[in-house]
C-alpha cells in the first residue's frame, strides 16, 4: 500500500435537524452534497499527492432536486450555483472517487460513508460502486498513535489539525475538501513524527 485516502463528505441539514435526528417534517434526508478526498503518500517523506473536490445534486426519495436550505449554505458555503454548475449525479460521482482510490482505503473522521454512500444510495435507489470494507475510521488510527479516547470522542474533523497545533494552509470548517486536509494534515504530522507507520492503515482497529 503506497497511499492513504482521507475522505469527508457534507450532506444536507438545516438549523435544529440534528438535534431532531432529521426526523422534523421540514428536514431534508440528510443525502450527501460534497465529498472531498486529499491522497497521502505512504513513502519516503509521507507527501500530501492529490485533492479532489466534488459537488453531488443531492435528490429526495421521489428523485427531485433538493434545494439547499439557508443554514447549510451559511454552514458549508456550499451554494445552489455551486450545485448547478459543478453538481454530478450520485454514481458519477462515487465512480470518480472509486477511480480516485484505485480500492484503496478510505479513511474518514468517522463513518461519513454512512451518509455518503448508504443513505445516498439508499434514497436515490442505486447500488453502491465502492463496498463498506473499502473505508475505514481514521479516529481508529489517532487512537493508536496515542490521542486521548476522552478527547477523541468529542472532536471534529475541523478542529483535528488545530488541536494538534500543525502549521497548515487556511482550512474553512464544513467544507469537504478542507475536512479531510485537516485529518491528512494530522495523519502526515504523525507518520513523520513515527506515531504512525504505513502498516497501520492496513489493520483495522479491533476492541479488545
Amino acid at each position: 500500500m503506497k497511499h492513504a485516502f482521507v475522505l469527508d463528505c457534507e450532506f444536507l441539514t438545516a438549523e435544529g435537524s440534528p438535534s431532531r435526528f432529521w426526523c422534523g417534517p421540514y428536514d431534508p434526508d440528510p443525502v450527501v452534497a460534497q465529498i472531498g478526498v486529499a491522497k497521502l503518500g505512504l513513502e519516503a517523506d509521507y507527501p500530501l499527492l492529490d485533492t479532489l473536490r466534488l459537488y453531488v445534486i443531492p435528490r429526495d426519495r421521489h428523485g427531485a432536486q433538493v434545494r439547499l436550505d439557508p443554514f447549510f449554505t451559511k454552514l458549508t458555503g456550499i451554494a445552489e450555483e455551486n450545485i448547478e454548475q459543478e453538481g454530478l449525479p450520485l454514481i458519477d460521482a462515487l465512480e470518480r472517487i472509486s477511480d480516485f482510490a484505485a480500492g484503496q482505503q478510505l479513511w474518514s473522521w468517522g463513518k461519513d460513508e454512512f451518509n455518503m454512500v448508504a443513505i445516498s444510495c439508499y434514497v436515490e435507489g442505486v447500488t453502491p460502486p465502492i463496498p463498506a470494507a473499502q473505508f475505514g475510521n481514521a479516529c481508529g488510527l489517532l487512537l493508536r498513535a496515542g490521542m486521548p479516547y476522552e478527547d477523541l470522542k468529542t472532536m471534529r474533523s475541523n478542529r483535528l489539525a488545530d488541536y494538534f497545533q500543525i502549521d497548515h494552509p487556511p482550512l474553512r470548517g464544513h467544507d469537504a475538501l478542507d475536512d479531510a486536509l485537516s485529518v491528512a494534515y494530522v495523519l502526515q504530522a504523525l507518520l513523520r513524527q513515527g506515531k504512525l507507520h504505513p502498516a497501520d492503515f492496513q489493520e483495522p482497529l479491533r476492541q479488545t
